[in-house]
């Protein structure tokens, strides 16, 4: 069907009523889905088609409507993220790229942080009446909590967690893998006088790498090794790390840490305190691969999580959920990439 010639349109000085795509339409000469599919993200139109329509809206100073666009689509076109405080102090890469990748599928972020994640049950009640469209949730959530998702409809992705036996989508890195890798690194290097400075006790995450080190260190035969809870931070690193250079059995060889900023604080306090260095006096291992871990002075070896797959994985994921309902839910797990470092002596890991 051959396009129509632009229609003047006349432009009243002082209007009121705001111009529409309709009006933009009949200045550019095509029909309204054609404008409509002209500020769509990701929408099959003609470069000669884009620049008409830009041109008449540009004109006749149109905007598209968010709001009146939802109302006829159903959609609200928003993600909310569920994110803890920990997570997001200490790992800011996932957040930017998550609203970086939605934000080029046309869907806007809300930010919904928790405290604690034992929060996650108020934080919900926030973000039901945005009416958004799907949520990204990097903290726990109860069997109940997810069967609320179920009934409103929304679309739910776990990112960087996983529940067993629920029927959720979910996005993670193995932690597991990669905590019995630093173990095997280090056992192979001769290290046989371990500690664990692990997350907190309400971490997934945390418990996860805890647990698979301490079923490799068993399983290698090594026995009486400490466990430390800290909260993440560099200060419970520093700290953790303190006392166990001055407790009765003395400073470990190997200290393997829940993250990278629990290991900058262990090797300062290591350094700073008692005068031992890594890894000639101690090797310190953490987890995640976080900007400061790559920083001179510390060059922190560690198992790097690859977050920009992850987070392609879970946009990617989401928006086919939201453009299907039907869709079956699928749980996909990433390896984490080892980081040789400067701060332990370690042995070749696969």
């Amino acid at each position: 069907m051959a396009e129509s010639k632009p229609h003047k349109l006349e432009l009243v000085e002082g209007r009121n009523s705001p111009v529409t795509s309709y009006d933009v339409a009949r200045h550019a000469g095509v029909s309204q889905s054609a404008v409509s599919r002209c500020f769509k993200p990701g929408a099959s139109v003609s470069r000669k088609m884009r620049a008409r329509v830009e041109k008449a809206a540009k004109e006749l100073g149109y905007e598209p409507n968010a709001i009146a666009r939802s109302l006829i689509t159903k959609r609200s076109n928003l993600v909310a993220i569920l994110i803890s405080n920990l997570t997001n102090l200490y790992y800011p890469e996932v957040l930017a790229e998550l609203t970086q990748k939605f934000s080029a599928q046309g869907m806007r972020v809300l930010l919904f942080s928790l405290q604690s994640e034992a929060d996650a049950h108020d934080v919900l009640q926030q973000i039901w009446p945005y009416r958004v469209d799907g949520v990204v949730a990097a903290a726990e959530l109860s069997i109940e909590e997810i069967r609320e998702f179920e009934k409103r409809d929304v679309p739910l992705v776990f990112y960087n967690r996983h529940l067993s036996g629920a029927p959720v989508s979910s996005i993670c890195c193995d932690q597991e893998e990669g905590a019995r890798q630093l173990v095997n690194g280090l056992y192979g290097a001769g290290h046989r006088k371990f500690a664990i400075l692990a997350g907190p006790p309400e971490s997934a995450v945390g418990i996860e790498r805890k647990s698979a080190a301490m079923e490799r260190l068993e399983e290698l035969g090594v026995e009486d090794f400490p466990v430390l809870e800290g909260d993440y931070s560099y200060r419970s690193g520093f700290d953790l790390a303190d006392k166990l250079a001055t407790s009765k059995g003395g400073p470990p060889d190997a200290l393997i840490c829940a993250n990278d900023v629990m290991a900058i604080g262990a090797i300062d306090a290591m350094r700073t305190k008692h005068g031992l260095n890594a890894p000639e006096d101690i090797s310190v291992v953490g987890f995640d691969g976080v900007g400061p871990s790559g920083w001179e002075s510390y060059k922190v070896t560690t198992i790097r999580q690859p977050v920009r797959r992850m987070v392609e994985a879970t946009v990617s994921l989401m928006m086919s959920m939201i453009e299907d309902p039907q869709a079956t839910h699928e749980k996909r797990v990433f390896s984490g990439m080892f980081q040789r470092g400067n701060s332990a002596r370690m042995q070749d890991v696969d």
